[in-house]
């Protein structure tokens, strides 16, 4: 459902010139097509796209029944944990108002933590130690985030807080319960008023209670299903996005995944001290997880770098049924979304989609 691998578990060709063809003369290929070609030729993707605001490319089709044609910019597909990114920004903006603290203990709004040294910016961090809630929910039945914290909480802590850094996806199951009391409306109600409304995302959305569809137009989502893995890749795209909460559940678009991005990093949403600070404070991860080398860690946000120099600023997530990369870039590089209709989060798969935002993001400049 998310970045990490093991929460997946839980939930339901190069371009060729022909030998008479001088190198010379031959047109050059387009960098991000060649990498969506490779997902879907090489690595059995069915469906992939690229959106960097101007153009959309895609590959694979939408429906591996009908072949229907891939969707473009406005289909809708389930963020996964580029969710967190919304997450985090709905926190910083209630740091900035003044109604909680970075340095608070976590305990103070959500009881379940009261006896644990956690922090609120270890959570924004994933440097809580807090074990993973995602690989231990029932799936198959409603769950309230009280229960799912639950879960996590009767397991030991993956370490101390504060000294080292592990992706869990609990720490965002537990900024969502810190917004509700916080803010007094629900974490979904306060990203909707602080975020969605104010940057006019209006194909972004949070899944109604027993929700499993995507609403308007959508690709099919394709995976292996946990309960009936004999039965290998099958149609997930039925998911019951509402519990995966404010670490994985929002539904949106390339475009208005792009316009938050734009939003965010163009100082829309938040002041820029807050910005700086999700930024600036950060942990190298590269090697760790699915992140390359030179990855940094922030609040609810990563950098990764860039071929051309530089590096993007996003996130990334990834379901049974879709991978998504991303984000926007320093030196007016521009804004991407690259995603996969099916999980592309290891290997080929992974190091394709990667590399189709890298040749997005140096392609262009603004």
């Amino acid at each position: 459902m998310y970045r990490k691998r093991v929460a997946i578990a839980v939930l339901l060709a190069s371009t060729i010139i022909g030998a008479a063809v001088p190198a010379a003369a031959a047109k050059p290929a387009d960098p991000v097509q060649r990498q969506l070609d490779l997902l879907v030729d090489g690595d059995g993707v069915p469906g992939a796209l690229a959106y960097d605001g101007r153009t959309t490319r895609t590959a694979g089709v939408a429906d591996r029944e009908s072949g229907r044609p891939m969707v473009d910019a406005r289909g809708r597909f389930r963020l996964a944990s580029d969710t967190k990114a919304f997450t985090a920004t709905a926190v910083m903006r209630l740091v900035a108002d003044g109604r909680i603290r970075l340095d608070d203990r976590a305990g103070r709004w959500v009881p379940q933590l009261a006896e644990r040294p956690v922090t609120i910016r270890q959570l924004l961090k994933h440097t809580s130690g807090l074990p993973e809630y995602a690989t231990l929910v029932d799936w198959t039945r409603p769950g309230t985030p009280e229960e799912h914290l639950a879960l996590a909480l009767k397991e030991k802590p993956v370490f101390d807080a504060g000294t080292d850094w592990g992706y869990s996806n609990t720490n965002y199951l537990a900024l969502g319960m810190v917004i509700d009391k916080a803010s007094g409306v629900g974490f979904r109600t306060y990203v909707e008023r602080t975020i969605l409304r104010p940057l006019h995302l209006d194909d972004t959305y949070w899944p109604a209670p027993g929700e499993l569809a995507l609403r308007g137009p959508h690709a099919r989502n394709y995976g292996v299903n946990p309960a009936a893995p004999e039965a290998g890749r099958v149609d997930v795209t039925d998911l019951p996005g509402y519990e995966f909460g404010a670490s994985g559940g929002l539904v949106s678009t390339p475009e208005d995944l792009n316009a938050f991005w734009d939003g965010l990093f163009g100082g829309r949403l938040l002041p820029d001290w807050a910005l700086r600070r999700m930024t600036q404070d950060t942990t190298a991860i590269g090697g760790r997880d699915v992140y390359p080398a030179g990855s940094r860690y922030g609040y609810g946000v990563a950098s990764i770098p860039l071929s051309c120099g530089g590096v993007y600023w996003g996130h990334g997530g990834d379901l049974p049924g879709d991978s998504v990369g991303g984000g926007r870039a320093t030196g007016g590089r521009g804004t991407v979304t690259v995603y996969t209709t099916t999980w592309a989060a290891e290997g080929e798969s992974l190091r394709h989609l990667q590399g189709a935002v890298d040749a997005a993001l140096c392609a262009k400049r603004r």
